[in-house]
């Protein structure tokens, strides 16, 4: 990998020998690269060093053999207080220079001028990265991040047990053939112990409104007119897809129904689930992650999740975005760090992960693969967010998990979905 990385590194190397001759503010340096002994701060999430810490390495050792005096420092962090930890951090100064975002987040650090410019050219396959990724980095005909990943939802499952209960380990097809096979799992596996035939966590937004997709609501609209955003869950559509997974929640987890999704992956690893509805890349974390299962593998599946109308369930397209810190002073190297961590050839390795990739050139090839195309074929139909420039707020104030948790406890739909609304509609068009 070293030889196509340091091809990598050298292209991207003389452009930012151009911007270091600038006086603009840049973060640029006439110093010599081997003379360069900055530290360049990196944020990562902790998937990348669960599940391909051998990139980060890799990286960081090409990246060194350019620049061997620059203290590369990785740090991981956690999706849980990620935003907390650094709007703190930019508000003094010790800040990351690189940053890994959810895509769902960059809109409110854009807005804020929080991120620095890039220059997609300086990228592998940007001219193909994947739309929904782009939009997120996007704002004025300008870009502020570079797509990492691309992620999509997928039903993970344990093969092994279908075929006991069901006398097949091929995932249903439909959703009433799913059911089907969830009392079939229930009368194997023991109805009523701490065994979820369908471990769908109850404050799941992710999963929740892809139920709203399904039956052709959305989270919100946005109005020409008025140029504003307004909550749609209290929409016929959208309440019924609310209902709806509240319904699968209530009949088939056995397990503490109030959770979010952060511990659905242990709890197939503990064997106490024979299906999930997550990442696909979840997969890989049962059977090989911290708390994984190695006696698992080769039983641990993925195949696209039947919806409640006849349809696939619509996915939403996830996926994180490597920014640049307007404020760092060492731009260029992050620039060229980034660079290197989302190469073609790196990306090849997020491949091999079961990992898409952020661009359709390489995403194409897994349509193809049976264990790459549920995620894969996901991608083009997939939803995502409201692009608006409260949304993160939203998020940061957990809405939706909120309004889930409410309707599990008893309040009636209707009732739910308008104070959601209600909420929505104070955050969304604020700017951060």
């Amino acid at each position: 990998m070293n030889r196509k990385l340091m091809a990598a590194i050298g292209a991207v190397t003389l452009l930012g020998v151009t911007a270091c001759g600038s006086d603009s503010g840049g973060g640029g340096s006439a110093v010599a690269a081997e003379d360069r002994d900055e530290t360049l701060t990196v944020w990562l999430m902790g998937e990348a060093d669960s599940t391909w810490p051998e990139l980060v390495t890799e990286v960081n050792d090409t990246f060194a053999e350019t620049y061997p005096g620059v203290t590369v420092n990785v740090q991981y962090q956690q999706w849980g207080d990620k935003t907390t930890k650094l709007d703190a951090a930019l508000g003094g100064s010790e800040f990351p220079d690189v940053v890994e975002l959810g895509n769902t987040e960059t809109m409110t650090y854009i807005l804020n001028g929080v991120l620095a410019e890039i220059d997609p050219e300086q990228y592998d396959n940007s001219d193909t990265w994947i739309g929904g990724l782009v939009d997120t980095c996007s704002f004025e005909g300008a870009m502020y991040c570079v797509p990492y990943y691309a992620g999509s939802r997928v039903a993970v499952y344990n093969a092994d047990m279908f075929e006991a209960a069901t006398g097949s380990a091929e995932f249903p097809q439909t959703e009433d053939e799913l059911l089907e096979a969830m009392t079939a799992l229930d009368e194997e596996f023991g109805e009523g112990q701490a065994y979820s035939p369908m471990y769908l966590a109850g404050r799941n937004w992710h999963a929740a409104m892809s139920y709203v997709v399904g039956y052709g609501g959305q989270i919100a609209e946005f109005d020409e007119d008025s140029g504003e955003w307004s909550g749609t869950l209290s929409t016929p559509e959208a309440q019924a897809g609310i209902q709806h997974y509240i319904d699968l929640v209530k009949e088939w987890n056995r397990g503490d129904q109030t959770k979010d999704e952060e511990d659905h992956a242990l709890a197939m690893a503990q064997e106490r689930a024979a299906l999930i509805y997550g990442n696909g890349w979840e997969a890989g974390v049962v059977v090989h992650g911290a708390e994984g299962n190695p006696d698992l593998e080769g039983t641990i599946q993925v195949a696209g999740m039947p919806g409640p109308n006849g349809e696939p369930l619509p996915s939403f397209i996830g996926g994180s975005d490597l920014a640049i810190v307007e404020k760092s002073d060492v731009q260029d190297l992050a620039a060229e760090w980034i660079a290197l961590f989302t190469s073609e050839e790196s990306m090849e390795v997020l491949v091999g992960k079961d990992t898409l990739p952020n661009n359709t050139k390489q995403l194409e090839p897994l349509k193809e693969n049976p264990t790459t195309a549920p995620m894969a074929n996901a991608v083009p139909d997939a939803w995502f967010t409201p692009i608006a420039p409260g949304w993160s707020a939203v998020e940061q104030q957990s809405v939706l998990p909120n309004m889930l948790l409410e309707v599990l406890r008893g309040t009636p739909v209707e009732e739910a979905t308008a104070t959601a609304d209600a909420a929505i509609d104070d955050l969304i068009n604020n700017e951060a």
